[in-house]
């Protein structure tokens, strides 16, 4: 049975007779039905009727309504409400501006606006280097998308993907401290993308560019680095790729095994499948086969385009023609960031001694981890119910918070690669087991770590 999760949480209020025992009665319904009891509260007691709130976490909408039925069933009990939690969580949005500074007094409208504001302008136009020290953009960060590629809905459009971007930017202000604005923007076409972020950036000390399909997002991301002088990240891309090698590099510490002498097979060769690959192999990584939606990337593939072509050119060296099926006999490794049940029991059980097994689409694995573990050595996935969770949180925040105390102007390959040995780094010699190989998301440290590696790199 698939797990209960937060992210459908709800809140019952039931009216029961004292005479039926409702407390009772409401837990055993609900636990025998599958849901997971998170809080009860009696919120009101009479001697005619008991009214408790009930929160739990439950599959799905549907499993949700299935509590709701079950509780209705019983003569007796009266369902008053259900509240969806994570809906009451979003109403009205997730992120808000506030001011740092009073305007109380005539006084302080005078320093923050006119007449004295103009006092700051004129010192921006006389050193124009002076717009990070006296405004908001030494500490601004512009989160980027066109809806195409949104986690799990795939091309959802600019409005259905503000909640997403509010949450990117909520999770930059939570860990990193660094004030991040959603721009969600009405058009999938490149020149209008582009041209956009760079009327936009100079407000901004860096560009987080997300959910933007590929192949488009590559070229957005090069043409804009051209042009802008803050750095741009697309967090799809190079976010993932940081947290996965910070997870492997720990995972091959606990099987023993050298980068350069594994056998590495991916599934998923778009954004994320790109930039992981091109940081194993910076990392020492001679050995990889990627498959994508039409098969194992090899020298007779087309190249569409740049990554493509790098793909073509640093993986599949023996130029290997079969299926992920055949591929997965020996491999050391699997990494997936594709999509649900790519592969099967039989070809874990495949590989070799000491797997490493990265399961990462979202929310439905390539495999199901539990499988994995059976034969798998060390298994991670990208959901937070279960261990080793590979989760971009650890990666974009100190990263950006490292950029802009250094008020960076580009992003290069080695400070990817020194952000991914950070994170690995959090885990001490004495925490790291097959099910701890990356830091908690709530570890402080990691910022700090990361925002420090990448300030050196710069």
């Amino acid at each position: 049975m698939a797990s209960t999760s937060p992210g459908y949480g709800i809140t019952i209020r039931v009216e029961g007779s004292p005479e039926l025992q409702p407390v009772a009665l409401i837990t055993t319904t609900i636990t025998n039905a599958g849901a997971t009891i998170t809080a009860l509260d009696v919120v009101e007691s009479l001697l005619e009727k008991v009214v408790i709130d009930v929160t739990c976490d439950t599959i799905d909408a549907e499993h949700a309504q299935n509590i709701h039925n079950a509780l209705s069933a019983h003569d007796g009990l009266t369902v008053r409400k259900v509240s969806d939690r994570t809906f009451l969580l979003h109403l009205g949005g997730k992120i808000e501006v506030t001011s740092k500074v009073p305007l109380k007094t005539r006084d302080d409208l005078s320093r923050a606006y006119t007449p004295g504001v103009a006092r700051i302008s004129q010192a921006i136009v006389d050193d124009p280097s002076d717009v990070r020290r006296l405004t908001m953009k030494r500490n601004t960060v512009a989160v980027v998308t066109d809806g195409s590629a949104v986690l799990g809905l795939g091309n959802i459009g600019p409005s259905a993907a503000l909640p997403v971007m509010e949450g990117k930017a909520a999770l930059f202000k939570r860990f990193a401290n660094v004030d991040a604005w959603p721009v969600c923007l009405d058009t999938q076409d490149v020149d209008e993308i582009v041209r956009t972020v760079q009327l936009i950036a100079p407000v901004y000390g860096g560009i987080n560019l997300e959910d933007i399909s590929a192949p488009r997002c590559f070229e957005v991301e090069r043409r804009l680095r051209e042009l802008l002088d803050i750095p741009v990240f697309h967090d799809d891309q190079h976010g993932t790729a940081i947290v996965v090698l910070a997870a492997l590099r720990n995972a091959l510490k606990l099987v023993k095994k050298d980068i350069s002498k594994v056998k590495i097979i991916m599934s998923g060769a778009g954004a994320a499948g790109t930039a992981i690959a091109r940081l194993l192999v910076l990392s020492g990584a001679t050995n990889i086969i990627a498959f994508d939606i039409d098969g194992v990337i090899s020298k007779d593939s087309p190249s569409e385009d740049s990554m493509r072509a790098w793909f073509i050119e640093n993986s599949n060296k023996d130029n290997f023609k079969g299926d992920i099926h055949q591929a997965m006999d020996g491999a050391d490794i699997f990494i997936g960031v594709s999509a649900p049940k790519v592969l099967n029991e039989a070809d874990i059980k495949s590989m070799a001694k000491g797997a490493i097994v990265f399961a990462l689409a979202n929310p439905d694995p390539e495999i199901d981890p539990v499988i994995a573990r059976k034969y798998a050595a060390v298994v991670a996935t990208g959901r937070s119910d279960h261990p080793n969770q590979i989760n971009n949180v650890l990666a974009f925040p100190g990263i950006f918070r490292g950029l802009l105390d250094a008020q960076a102007h580009k992003i290069t390959d080695k400070l990817l690669v020194a952000a991914a040995e950070a994170i690995a780094d959090c885990v001490s010699e004495a925490q790291l087991n097959t099910s701890f190989i990356v830091p908690s998301v709530f570890d402080p440290n990691v910022v700090i770590k990361v925002a420090a590696a990448v300030k050196k790199s710069v």
